[in-house]
C-alpha cells in the first residue's frame, strides 16, 4: 500500500477503532469520506481540488439520493431560489447569436481537463445527453430529446411575447439548471464558466431559431 493511500485511509481506521465504544454518526462517516476523497486527489494543471467542494444543492442531493428519498420540497425550493439570484441575463439584451456556431459547441465535449489551458474555449457536450437533430444516430439519453426544440414550443418569432418567455427559460435554464430543478443533473453552463456569454447565445440560437437544423 503506497504512502498517501495508507494516510487517507487513516481517518476510516481512527472510526473503526472507536466504534469499539461508540459508534461512529452519519456526520463523522461523511466527514471521513470526505476527507479520503480530498486526500485521493491533488491540482493538476487547470484541474483543481475545489471541484470536489460540494455546494448545499450537492449535500441536499445527494443526502437524500442516498437515503433512496425524494428531496424535501421546502428545501428544494429554497435551493431553487438561492440559483435563480444566480441567473445572469445577456448584458446587451440580446439572447441568440450564430445557431451554426451553436451546434459546433453542442457537438464538442471537450475542455475542463487538466491538460486545457485556462481561457481555452469549452465545448458543451450537449451531444452526450440529448439527440440535437435527426441525423444523429448517436446520442445521449440522460436528457430529453432536443430535436424540435423551439418548434414544439411555438416559438417562430423568438421576440414575441410567447417566445420570449420561453427564451428567457431557456437562457436561465442553461445558466443554471438547478435554479428550475434543485437537483438537476444538467451542467450549469453559465454559473459555473463552462460556457461564455457569446457561447451562450450561439447555443441558444440552436435551440431557437427557425432556421437551425433542430428545428428543421
Amino acid at each position: 500500500m503506497n504512502k498517501k493511500l495508507a494516510f487517507a485511509l487513516l481517518p476510516v481506521a481512527a472510526l473503526a477503532l472507536s466504534a469499539c465504544t461508540v459508534s461512529p454518526s452519519a456526520a463523522e462517516y461523511d466527514k471521513a469520506t470526505a476527507d479520503i476523497i480530498k486526500n485521493s486527489f491533488q491540482d493538476r494543471g487547470i484541474a483543481k481540488v475545489d471541484r470536489l467542494v460540494q455546494d448545499d444543492a450537492n449535500r441536499e442531493c445527494a443526502a437524500a439520493d442516498v437515503a433512496g428519498k425524494t428531496i424535501d420540497p421546502t428545501v428544494a425550493k429554497a435551493i431553487e431560489a438561492a440559483n435563480m439570484k444566480t441567473v445572469k441575463w445577456p448584458s446587451d439584451g440580446k439572447f441568440l447569436g450564430d445557431w451554426k456556431e451553436g451546434e459546433k459547441i453542442a457537438q464538442s465535449g471537450r475542455g475542463l481537463t487538466w491538460t486545457d489551458k485556462a481561457g481555452d474555449a469549452n465545448g458543451g457536450n450537449c451531444y452526450n445527453c440529448h439527440q440535437i437533430s435527426k441525423e444523429e444516430i448517436s446520442f445521449g439519453t440522460l436528457g430529453p430529446s432536443l430535436y424540435n426544440y423551439g418548434k414544439l414550443r411555438g416559438v417562430t418569432d423568438p421576440n414575441s411575447a410567447g417566445g420570449k418567455a420561453i427564451v428567457e427559460y431557456t437562457w436561465g435554464k442553461l445558466w443554471n439548471s438547478r435554479a428550475y430543478n434543485a437537483c438537476s443533473q444538467m451542467p450549469r453552463v453559465g454559473h459555473m464558466a463552462i460556457l461564455d456569454e457569446k457561447q451562450l447565445k450561439d447555443v441558444m440560437a440552436l435551440l431557437l431559431d427557425p432556421a437551425s437544423p433542430v428545428n428543421k
